[in-house]
């Protein structure tokens, strides 16, 4: 009774740590699906160790767990998940950690109160388990998940702390014989076990202020984009109303004209009126947000010396503008940042596409850039700004995009940034 116990409770831990993974990580494919698959190859995995722990036994399988289970498991999933790297490295090992760390407390509860009959052992971690779960999805799956999503760098540091304290405990708990066979060594286990839980929750209050962190930033660029977008509406709202003040003038000359029989003169006279007015209404674009984006920044870069080539096919029908207006926002503004580290001789013209092609409206948007930067596809530059609040342009396009079922991809090419944006026609 005493092994079915310890075997069981070993057995149910093993089918927690895959559980407590499958919380907290993003997978590539739909819930369904990945739910699905998790169960099949979980499952025949589980099945096998756990005929190892019937045939060999808890010392033997404890000391190949790592090659019988952690290892198999971490390919696995890593061929599910979406986050490759030191995201996912930390994620796996984190909850490997956590059900480790929970199988430490309780070995030593049953060692030191429980007479080493593993009574106490089996309930406390029937109880425990469930309730680390309970607590990963209602208090940290949610920001854990975001966080995941927004912050690109700083995870090796942690990754590389959970990986050493996984190796640690093993080690601790398994080797050379199981630790309830070595009692000379609790107190310094306890101390280890102690030593964890501080500093994951270092861990987990770094991680949470970096998302704090990260929110405050979108907010503040949020409001920097809606910032621009009502002056230039504004300036809009101004240049038309001086536009129709000017009519007046414009009438009485056009009537002079006209009446000297100044045919050809009042036709040209008309002409310049006609350019005049698109230059103030900003005719780049039949739909009156993205246009009044585009004028902005136009006039924007008119001033730094740039000329801006717009080539926009839409707008005639209903578009989601505010994330469009997004992606336009901070592509334009990030064009605009990288002119200015540019002598006048260097810059040359901005252009911007917008156009519907295989089902998809695709954007994009070139300028000049310094000698020598170079991303590749897939990749995003790191801001060359020191001050808080910057390099979030990118990243907001990226999940503009993806909000629109499409994605985001730039790169340099002979000397120019190219910003390329994908979305789906049905979600337009």
């Amino acid at each position: 009774m005493k092994i079915l116990m310890r075997d069981l409770s070993a057995f149910w831990s093993m089918f927690h740590v895959i559980f407590l993974f499958v919380i907290l990580f993003r997978s590539r494919y739909p819930k369904k699906k990945t739910v699905l698959l998790a169960a099949v190859g979980m499952g025949l995995l589980m099945f096998l160790n756990g005929v190892g722990l019937v045939v060999l036994g808890l010392e033997v399988m404890g000391k190949l767990f790592f090659f019988t289970c952690s290892i198999p498991s971490f390919v696995y999933f890593y061929v599910l998940s979406a986050d490759k790297g030191f995201r996912y490295i930390l994620t796996f090992c984190l909850a490997d950690t956590f059900c480790l760390w929970i199988m430490g407390v309780t070995l030593l509860l049953d060692s030191c109160l429980g007479g080493g009959r593993n009574v106490l052992l089996f309930v406390s971690r029937l109880l425990l388990l469930p309730l680390a779960e309970y607590f990963a999805y209602r208090f940290l799956r949610k920001p854990y998940l975001e966080l995941q999503a927004s912050v690109e760098r700083g995870w090796g540091v942690f990754a590389g702390m959970t990986m050493l304290y996984y190796v640690l405990l093993t080690v601790m708990l398994y080797y050379p014989v199981n630790i309830e066979n070595r009692p000379e060594d609790f107190f310094l286990c306890l101390l280890i076990l102690l030593l964890m839980g501080f500093n994951y929750a270092t861990i987990f209050f770094s991680l949470y202020n970096q998302l704090l962190l990260f929110r405050k930033q979108q907010s503040e660029r949020s409001l920097q984009e809606q910032k621009v977008f009502l002056e230039t509406k504004l300036e809009n709202q101004q240049q038309i109303r001086r536009l129709k003040h000017d009519m007046k003038a414009y009438t009485i000359t056009l009537s002079g004209l006209l009446a000297a029989g100044n045919t050809e003169q009042a036709v040209g006279y008309l002409r310049d009126i006609g350019s005049k007015m698109d230059a103030v209404m900003g005719q780049f674009c039949p739909n009156p947000y993205l246009n009044a984006v585009v004028s902005h920044y136009s006039q924007k870069l008119q001033e730094m010396g740039v000329e801006l080539k717009p080539d926009i096919q839409v707008g005639e029908e209903e578009l989601p503008y505010l994330e469009l207006c997004q992606i336009l926002t901070n592509g334009l503004e990030n064009a605009c940042d990288a002119l200015e580290g540019l002598s006048v001789q260097e810059r040359s013209e901005v252009s911007v596409q917008m156009k519907y092609n295989r089902g998809y409206l695709t954007i994009r948007i070139m300028n000049p850039c310094r000698e020598g930067l170079c991303v590749e596809k897939g990749e995003l530059p790191a801001t060359g700004k020191k001050e808080t609040g910057h390099g979030f342009g990118l990243p907001t396009v990226r999940d503009a995009a993806k909000k629109l079922g499409g994605d985001m991809l730039c790169y340099t090419q002979e000397g120019s940034f190219v910003l390329d944006v994908m979305v789906k026609s049905d979600f337009l």
